[in-house]
């Protein structure tokens, strides 16, 4: 099993810190509308966020679709058709190359899921180092063959895959070795709660012995903090400059003040999960608080030499710097061989 995977993803990109295991995704999707400006703002929301990554998708309508391609839901007024949307999304080659420089003049690894071969083509001349492939093309092993010949890792989200599909991709890969993380994905948007899946970050790690993670559409960083404490090695979350923005994946997606927020939250996680403590180490350091926190016997009122000691006779009171306050049971019946002032501490050489 590899346990570098985020190293291996972010080795050709200047990575903003040695720390964490976790590789940190912001996708954006649609979310830039068709805009090359906010494409590129996005970016630098992302890269100000903290993300290891920032992720687009790259859709050329002619390769990848028909005009008969039916809505999943019609949510754009300018656009009469599916396949007028894809064109309105296209970015030429020049244009992916800029967003790209752009995405790695910020220390950030730029990835973009393709829907075709073209697609492929296009990304792999601008340099792509780290491929994304999306849920409904795991069954494309036409695409696949094409991406694993650059030999560059691959992140396979599960989203619309059932077992069979996803045990032939994850083979097909593995037999090409190329590096490979698979990803928990339900493909809801926004997905509810108990359909997030976390479980099957377990499920995927043994069924494939390789990096797993969560390709997150919850509309929220809960999901994904959940992800790292269980050991998440990739995860992917949408990202929205404001949940005003206009788009399909606005209500599936986090802003990029809670990306920030996540991000924090992961390394945070990380940290703690990789520093495990020991109840004994961590008592001794703590030993010197103790007289400051916990509580010795003290008398409660003046008590003269010869007092048998009863209940009512001794107080537990801060400082805890003589007998412990656990001890107390023992000392009734005692008798004290001095007198004790109110307030007073008890001290074991006082009892005869």
């Amino acid at each position: 099993m590899d346990n570098n995977f985020r190293q291996i993803c972010l080795q050709n990109t200047s990575p903003k810190s040695t720390e964490g295991r976790c590789l940190i995704i912001g996708e954006i999707a649609q979310t830039h509308d068709g805009s090359l400006g906010q494409a590129h703002a996005f970016i630098d929301a992302i890269a100000n966020g903290g993300a290891d990554a920032v992720k687009f998708q790259t859709h050329i309508a002619a390769a990848e679709s028909t005009p008969d391609e039916p809505w999943r839901v019609k949510f754009s007024p300018q656009d009469e058709t599916r396949y007028q949307y894809w064109q309105r999304m296209e970015f030429s080659k020049e244009q992916w190359a800029n967003l790209k420089a752009h995405a790695e003049e910020r220390g950030l690894l730029f990835l973009s899921s393709p829907f075709s071969m073209q697609a492929v083509e296009l990304l792999d001349e601008i340099g792509m180092q780290v491929w994304k492939i999306a849920s409904g093309e795991v069954n494309n092993f036409q695409l696949l063959d094409r991406i694993m010949a650059t030999r560059k890792p691959i992140i396979l989200s599960s989203g619309m895959s059932d077992w069979d599909e996803l045990d032939k991709a994850v083979n097909v890969v593995r037999k090409a070795e190329n590096p490979l993380a698979v990803l928990q994905c339900t493909s809801a948007y926004p997905c509810p709660p108990e359909k997030v899946g976390l479980n099957m970050l377990e499920v995927l790690q043994t069924r494939y012995d390789c990096p797993t993670g969560l390709s997150d559409h919850s509309g929220n960083i809960f999901a994904g903090l959940a992800a790292a404490t269980l050991g998440a090695e990739v995860l992917e979350v949408h990202v929205t400059l404001s949940r005003e923005m206009f788009g399909p994946d606005v209500p599936s997606s986090i802003t990029t003040g809670e990306l920030r927020q996540l991000v924090d939250g992961v390394r945070l996680i990380e940290k703690m999960t990789a520093n495990p403590v020991k109840k004994e180490d961590v008592a001794a350091e703590l030993a010197p608080l103790r007289q400051i926190f916990t509580k010795s016997i003290y008398a409660g009122s003046f008590l003269p030499a010869g007092t048998i000691l009863e209940t009512g006779h001794l107080q537990l009171k801060k400082p805890g710097k003589g007998i412990p306050a656990a001890h107390l049971p023992k000392l009734i019946g005692q008798k004290l061989r001095r007198s004790l002032q109110p307030d007073e501490l008890l001290l074991l050489e006082d009892i005869e």
